[in-house]
């Protein structure tokens, strides 16, 4: 059998890899078409994935000549809706004029024709997959939407797959949510034939907009106990150097759009790094982490023991490293549940109520007294024994392992019978 997955970021990377990798371990072959930035072809995981039999690997612009390719990226800078609120009223409209609607829709479907003719022959079945796309996404809905229709045309069947996973139990966690209504950013997903979630949580995002049939809970793929053994062997040398006689802790943080109280975060960095016996390391986010808040702070940056890394320093590679991590709902943290690591939910740094907080109670920082106490326990006491394992293990039952820990062959049962239907 044949897939097609398509790779836009650094997310869909690091949680669809385990997928590909499981569904060669199969025997099927695969194409994966990289979206996204020129240097993720050098990316640990797609190294992997490319020296596999059955696989190939290709950068967009590696197939579409070079006007195809300045004409796609023409298109995408267009529908940025970043880009649109910036130019002028009268500059966006003489735009939608040029490339109106139908002119767009036109290249749309000739280079999804030509993609997907580069990997399916003539009448052969097969599954072309997508990550999460949404509608307010800076990737061309439009995009995805004529290659889901090329492919059905074609016979074959489009799934999406997770890029990442809930990390808020509530629903209203971006600045600008204000309505406890369904999110219509979720409702494009409605043009796949299967949604796949790793949880019901996350499944909660599309059952307003599609039919419960479409949507398939399976686990995570990124955190189940398979492909945490796997990525073990995968991982490139650490750059990060041990600490023994350190607390090392590390705080990830959340892109701009979330409601986190930025100035807050700032000061139990300055709490944090009075504690002498404290190494931290602040993680910007994987896309878009230069826009935080926290970059332009630079008494932060100034702190002896707090270092700042940027995206390009593997999560994986931090949590090895750390002793303690610090939540500001992020889906990271479920990988340090896993581990056994202590992880404190800061929930008071931000507007909502975290994934790990709510199953983990132990886990929950209510205010500045419960970081400081808690930090002095663990230089005190170390950090063994700190979850209560039952609720550990419902965590890991109800978010991770959903229904059991044999999370991968179930992503793969799925692509086979959509590719064989």
């Amino acid at each position: 059998m044949k897939a097609l997955f398509f790779l836009r970021h650094y997310n869909d990377i690091d949680h669809i890899t385990p997928v590909v990798h499981k569904w060669v371990e199969r025997g099927h072959g695969c194409d994966l078409l990289l979206m996204g930035e020129a240097h993720f072809r050098e990316d640990f995981r797609i190294v992997y994935l490319a020296g596999l039999d059955g696989v190939r690997v290709a950068r967009i612009d590696e197939i579409l000549s070079r006007r195809q390719f300045a004409r796609l990226r023409l298109q995408k800078l267009l529908l940025d809706r970043n880009l649109r609120g910036a130019l002028p009223a009268i500059a966006s409209r003489m735009l939608d004029r040029v490339f109106d609607t139908e002119k767009r829709a036109k290249f749309w479907r000739k280079i999804s024709r030509l993609i997907l003719q580069r990997s399916f022959a003539d009448h052969e079945r097969g599954v072309v997959a997508f990550d999460w796309i949404s509608s307010n996404s800076v990737f061309p809905i439009e995009f995805v939407q004529n290659v889901v229709a090329t492919a059905k045309g074609m016979g074959l069947k489009a799934v999406s797959l997770p890029h990442g996973d809930s990390p808020h139990a509530n629903h209203l966690v971006r600045v600008e949510e204000l309505k406890l209504v369904p999110h219509t950013k979720f409702a494009a997903a409605s043009m796949f034939d299967r949604i796949v979630v790793p949880n019901e949580l996350c499944a909660t995002r599309f059952r307003p907009f599609a039919d419960g049939s479409s949507i398939a809970v399976l686990g995570s793929p990124r955190y189940c106990d398979e492909w945490l053994e796997k990525l073990n062997t995968l991982l490139p040398e650490s750059p990060l150097e041990d600490e023994p006689d350190k607390l090392k802790v590390v705080l990830f943080l959340r892109k701009r759009v979330f409601s986190v109280f930025w100035d807050e975060v700032g000061r139990v960095i300055q709490l944090l790094a009075a504690f002498p016996d404290v190494q931290l390391i602040v993680k910007a986010h994987t896309r878009g982490g230069w826009k935080q808040p926290l970059s332009r702070n630079r008494a932060l940056r100034k702190l002896e023991n707090v270092r700042f890394v940027a995206a390009k320093v593997h999560s994986a590679h931090l949590l090895s490293w750390a002793d303690v991590v610090i939540d500001i709902a992020t889906s990271v943290a479920f990988e340090a549940v896993k581990l056994n690591k202590p992880v404190l939910a800061a929930d008071y740094l931000h507007a909502g109520i975290s994934t790990v907080g709510k199953h983990i109670p132990e886990c929950v920082l209510h205010c500045r007294d419960d970081v400081y106490s808690r930090i002095e326990n663990f230089l005190a006491n170390g950090c063994d024994n700190f979850y209560v394992e039952t609720h550990r293990q419902q965590f890991l039952a109800e978010i991770v392992d959903v229904p059991d820990p044999d999370v991968l062959p179930r992503y793969v049962d799925l692509l086979e019978s959509q590719a064989a239907s």
